[in-house]
């Protein structure tokens, strides 16, 4: 197997990277218990610390057409980043292990977080969404271009509702309902949380499912995702906020400003 180097840290990897071989921030050691199936997520998501839980994570086999996906994409990669290894694992939580804020997207992208293993990092999405989180006082840099680049949330964390990269962003619902245990699990571990920014609908479905999940009362009726919609749920407000695709931030259906003020709106509601 080909073997290439960490475009920031040097190294040799392989495609996808194996557990506990120096990737930067890699939590998984190469004995991590792995889940074969929705019953082994459910029982390895119980009892476990939150670096333990982001190592369990990061080695999850679960689902097999996302593994054969995440994999196959490492595998035959982007032509422009055809000289690099890819992550082409699932993606563990990342951020402040204390944070006031929660960021819930829905997946890792196939070229973005499945090659360099940090959510919402090397791709357009990112660099819209980090350069917000930056004016806003939640980010260090104004980029998230690679796992080992310095970057650093300050009193925030992002995870992704399904961990592994699907075929055109789209996880099926049984998909969904196999990893949903892990961001429960994730959220119970986080009783710091007062705000989280849902990106999307798939997002804002999957805070309110993983808070519910988590011990938070179930609404009485939850509302119709839109931008700024929010909602309480067991003292924890959920902030919709429209996707950071290129499709709306070109159409500007998603503008600086709109994103800005929902990250703003999280400070006022944290404070």
């Amino acid at each position: 197997m080909t073997l290439l180097p960490h475009p920031l840290v040097g190294g040799a990897f392989t495609s996808p990277v194996a557990p506990g071989t120096g990737w930067p921030d890699d939590p998984a050691a190469a004995g991590t218990p792995v889940a074969r199936g929705a019953d082994d997520v459910r029982r390895l998501a119980q009892d476990a610390s939150l670096d333990e839980l982001m190592a369990r994570v990061s080695v999850c086999s679960a689902c097999p057409r996302l593994v054969a996906w995440r994999e196959d994409v490492a595998v035959a990669k982007r032509a422009s980043f055809a000289d690099q290894p890819y992550w082409g694992r699932p993606i563990p939580g990342w951020g402040d292990p204390e944070p006031s804020l929660l960021v819930v997207g829905l997946a890792p992208a196939a070229n973005g977080g499945n090659r360099t293993g940090r959510i919402f990092t090397g791709d357009p999405s990112a660099d819209w969404l980090f350069a917000s989180l930056h004016r806003t006082g939640w980010a260090t840099q104004p980029t998230s271009e690679h796992a080992g680049d310095g970057q650093r949330l300050v009193d925030a964390r992002m995870v992704a509702t399904v961990r592994c990269a699907p075929p055109e962003n789209k996880p099926t619902p049984a998909e969904r309902d196999a990893c949903a245990p892990w961001i429960a699990a994730e959220l119970v571990l986080l009783p710091t949380v007062r705000v989280i920014v849902a990106l999307g609908a798939f997002g804002w479905d999957g805070a309110i499912r993983s808070l519910v999940a988590a011990g938070a009362p179930a609404p009485a009726r939850k509302p119709k995702f839109g931008h700024g919609v929010e909602l309480v749920l067991g003292g924890v407000t959920v902030v919709g906020c429209y996707h950071p695709s290129p499709h709306n931030t070109y159409t500007r259906r998603l503008t600086a400003e709109m994103t800005d003020a929902v990250f703003e709106r999280a400070r006022a509601l944290t404070h």
